[in-house]
C-alpha cells in the first residue's frame, strides 16, 4: 500500500496517488469523505503487475477519512497518516492529512 501526495504551486490543490497491492481483486475503489463514501465514483485501475493505482485532486489544508474497498470488503491503508473511529461504521478508518 502507498499514497503518493504532490502539492500544485499554482492552486491550493494535492494531486493524492493511492496504490495498492491486490493481485487476486477483481476491483479496487477508494471510498471517503471526499467523494461521499460513493463506491462508484474513484475506482482504482488495474495494472500488469496487480497493483491497483488511481490519483484524485483533493483540497490542500484538510483533512480525509477513507478505505480502500477491494472486492466488497473495507481495508485501512498501512501507510495512512492516522486512523480514527467512525461510530457509523463501527470500526476505524484511515485518515489522509493535507
Amino acid at each position: 500500500m502507498a499514497i503518493k501526495k504532490q502539492f500544485l504551486k499554482s492552486k491550493p490543490v494535492c494531486k493524492v496517488t493511492f496504490i495498492l497491492a491486490a493481485e487476486e481483486a477483481k476491483s479496487v475503489a477508494v471510498v471517503g469523505s471526499f467523494n461521499e463514501w460513493n463506491d462508484k465514483a474513484t475506482l482504482l485501475k488495474k495494472l500488469k503487475n496487480g497493483t491497483f493505482k488511481g490519483t484524485v485532486n483533493l483540497e490542500s489544508k484538510k483533512s480525509y477519512e477513507f478505505r480502500y474497498l477491494v472486492d466488497g470488503a473495507f481495508v485501512n491503508d498501512e501507510e495512512a497518516d492516522s486512523y480514527t473511529w467512525n461510530e457509523y461504521a463501527g470500526s476505524e478508518n484511515a485518515v489522509l492529512e493535507l
